[in-house]
């Protein structure tokens, strides 16, 4: 059976409060990706010791590193040697908290991923040498603001990669963002990247037109929340299932959605993630009983 996690900046840059609301909602985990208006890979060691002893006092695990590695220009070389310091700094941070898992992407996009395919795959080639070295395993994460926005393309990312410390964390509803590849979340992305997955994030959405998509309370939307979790079960996913809420009672704005983190971003987010955590908890229920597993 799958474990919860949740990000504590869906909840409050406070991380006393973010870690308070976890407990009370029974999470195993959380994920850190902005604490104190900090991002994750800003952190400083005496910050890092704080937020590792918080943790254990509060008994959840951190599960991932929540970065915004390679969500930069394909074409802007300086950027991406940036983004390799930060992958180093991270898998420091990464042992430092007790997880090996950190998220990245595959570039802003800026147009077909297939026009920028084999640019993509050199350009980890350095990346996988950095996990390697550090002992760490990144999860690509299907974003529709980058290359890869679906669990076909991640999955044929992946296959090509081929690398040990490389895998997805695979997010159902950020396919409901990619307008220009049509793909159903379940089953059809599920199955597409199944095999592939170390870890998953969940939020929900609806499209509200043929270019136009906001998210909303986690079981309102257009993800089959109860059968792709009966699924994980069935399949006998043991990680972390890792709320990103995303979804305020105001719409936050695009550039939030694609940069989240701050305090900006964690306004209102406390009622939105208590709302999504009551919901996902009777999701799960619904999944187990349909799985025969109460």
């Amino acid at each position: 059976m799958f474990k919860l996690a949740v990000f504590t900046d869906e909840i409050s840059q406070d991380l006393d409060i973010a870690l308070s609301v976890a407990r009370e909602f029974s999470c195993d985990a959380v994920e850190i990706r902005s604490v104190w208006d900090t991002g994750v890979q800003e952190l400083t060691n005496e910050q890092i010791k704080v937020i590792k002893d918080k943790c254990a006092e509060a008994e959840l695990a951190i599960c991932c590193l929540g970065t915004p590695f390679y969500k930069c220009e394909i074409d802007d070389p300086g950027q991406i040697h940036a983004h390799h310091d930060i992958l180093r700094r991270c898998c420091e941070v990464a042992h430092a908290l007790e997880t090996n898992l950190i998220r990245g992407f595959t570039f802003w996009r800026r147009g077909p991923a297939e026009e920028a395919w084999d640019r993509i795959i050199d350009n980890f080639e350095i990346p996988a040498d950095i996990l390697e070295q550090g002992n760490c395993r990144m999860v690509i994460e299907n974003e529709a603001s980058t290359y890869l926005g679906t669990g076909a393309l991640t999955a044929s990312f992946l296959d090509e990669i081929a690398h040990d410390h490389i895998s997805a964390v695979w997010d159902p509803c950020n396919v409901l963002f990619d307008f220009d590849v049509q793909e159903n979340p379940f089953p059809e992305g599920y199955r597409a990247i199944r095999k592939h997955i170390t870890h998953v994030h969940v939020k929900d959405g609806e499209r509200t037109g043929p270019d136009s998509a906001h998210c909303v309370c986690i079981g309102e939307g257009e993800v089959d929340y109860v059968s792709t979790f009966q699924a994980l079960i069935e399949d006998g996913y043991e990680g972390y299932v890792s709320l990103e809420t995303h979804w305020r009672p105001e719409d936050i704005s695009q550039e939030l959605m694609d940069r989240p983190g701050g305090g900006e971003y964690s306004k209102e987010a406390e009622y939105a993630t208590r709302r999504c955590l009551e919901r996902t908890h009777e999701l799960i229920q619904k999944a187990q009983e349909a799985a025969g597993k109460p």
